[in-house]
Order: structure tokens, then C-alpha cells, then sequence
């Protein structure tokens, strides 16, 4: 199933802009509309670049500006009209595997974060679920804390993962990520710990409910020192027949 690294192949040729609005979930009212749209990076204007700036995220004018040029998929989130919360991204094959790679996500910190979070990845499961059809598929970014982590609740056989030594290739997936992030060196491939310099993109989420992070998770941010730019590189698989389910729009 995993394959050897080899050259990036991008499969992002004729994105199609689409649109979802939903009407979601718990803890939000009915009349909330979601919309979730997804363009060429080459295709984004000064003015959407100053727009991430309301977000007001972990990231600056600049970071932005280098994801723009460091990813293929800019994908914007909406609720009535207003911005909160952008993803840069793409899809590649990395020795031949099909992956969704996050290299930048920002959420604004509302009481809606969460619904925002799940409308931005629905949106990424469902680009990888029509760019790979019938096919398991890598889903990895970077974290500088915990919080972020909710992200990839879906996915399974995530590394790291607590309890667990990774070898083989799990850990030869860590090494292929940090370069393809070009964060590798200071990159430890035992603990999937940048120790620095590695935050010009990450998944940057705020919990609504922190406490209930898991404890096993906390444990894998011990040796992140984001204050230092440290971030943890985590991926997972998400299974064909998963990805049917997660990709599919409202």
C-alpha cells in the first residue's frame, strides 16, 4: 500500500471552483450558511490576501504571500458571506501514493471554529476523493499544538501515535513529509519533532473544548517548542471506501 518516494506529481490540472453551503450542526443555528470554495492559487488577488489578514490566525502578510506560491489549492470558508478560515494546500503522489497535503490552515477563533474546521476538511477529503477515485490516500500537515489535531480525527493509522514505535516505513512517511514541508533540517525522525523553523505553515486551530483533549494526544507536543517554530508532522491514511463518505458534499 505504501509506496518508495520518487518525484511529486501534481494532480491539481483543471480544478474545477466549487461551491458547498450547508447547513450545519449541532450548536449552530439553522439560518448559519457555510460555504466552502476551493481556487488556483495563481487565481488569488491582493485584495483575498489582505482579507486572510481578518482572520487574525498565527499567520502574516508574508506567510501568506509564501503559501500562495508553495501551494497549488487555496480553500476559503465562508459563514454569511464573511471569511473565517482559509486552506493552502494540494494533491500529489509522492512515490506514486495518492496525498492530500495541508500546508497551511487557519480558523478564526469564533464559537463556529468547529463547523469551519469540518467544512474545510469535507472539502479536502472531497478534492482528494475526485483527484483519486477508488484509492487510499495520505492525509499529513504539520501541528504546533494539540488543538489542531481534531482536524485529523477521521483518518486512521495516524503517526504518531502514543503507545506506539514507529518504524519502517511509517517513519520513512515522517521523512518524506518533513522534506516535502522543507522543514527536514532539524527534523527527528523518532519523534516526528521539527525543533525548529518549521512554522511557516501549520494547522492552525483553536479547540472549543481543550479539556477534552485526550491526554495521548497532549503527550505527542511534549518536545514541540513552537516559541521556537517547533511543529509535530503528523499523517494518517484515509481508506477508499472512508473517503466516499468523507468526501461527500451536503
Amino acid at each position: 500500500m505504501i509506496s518508495g518516494i520518487g518525484f511529486w506529481q501534481w494532480q491539481n490540472r483543471r480544478v474545477v471552483v466549487g461551491t458547498s453551503a450547508a447547513r450545519v450542526s449541532k450548536g449552530v443555528t439553522q439560518s448559519m450558511s457555510l460555504e466552502v470554495a476551493t481556487q488556483d492559487c495563481s487565481a488569488l488577488t491582493e485584495a483575498q490576501f489582505e482579507e486572510f489578514l481578518t482572520i487574525e490566525g498565527s499567520f502574516s502578510a508574508e506567510q501568506f504571500a509564501k503559501a500562495g506560491t508553495d501551494w497549488v489549492l487555496c480553500t476559503l470558508a465562508r459563514i454569511d458571506g464573511k471569511l473565517h478560515g482559509v486552506t493552502f494546500s494540494t494533491l500529489e503522489r509522492i512515490g506514486g501514493t495518492p496525498c492530500v497535503l495541508l500546508g497551511l490552515m487557519t480558523i478564526k477563533r469564533t464559537a463556529k471554529r468547529d463547523s469551519v474546521l469540518k467544512g474545510l476538511m469535507t472539502e479536502a477529503y472531497h478534492r482528494a476523493l475526485m483527484a483519486f477515485p477508488d484509492e487510499d490516500v495520505v492525509v499529513g500537515s504539520r501541528f504546533a499544538t494539540a488543538d489542531g489535531m481534531e482536524a485529523l480525527k477521521a483518518v486512521t493509522d495516524m503517526i504518531p501515535t502514543f503507545g506506539h514505535r514507529a518504524v519502517g516505513e511509517e517513519r520513512a512517511w515522517g521523512r518524506r513529509l518533513a522534506r516535502r514541508f522543507g522543514v527536514d533540517s532539524t527534523y527527528d525522525e523518532k519523534t516526528f519533532i521539527v525543533a525548529s523553523g518549521g512554522q511557516s505553515g501549520f494547522l492552525d486551530h483553536e479547540s472549543l473544548k481543550p479539556e477534552k483533549i485526550s491526554p495521548e494526544i497532549t503527550s505527542l507536543f511534549e518536545g514541540v517548542n513552537p516559541k521556537k517554530g517547533g511543529v509535530l508532522i503528523v499523517h494518517g491514511w484515509t481508506m477508499a471506501e472512508s473517503l466516499v463518505k468523507l468526501g461527500a458534499r451536503v
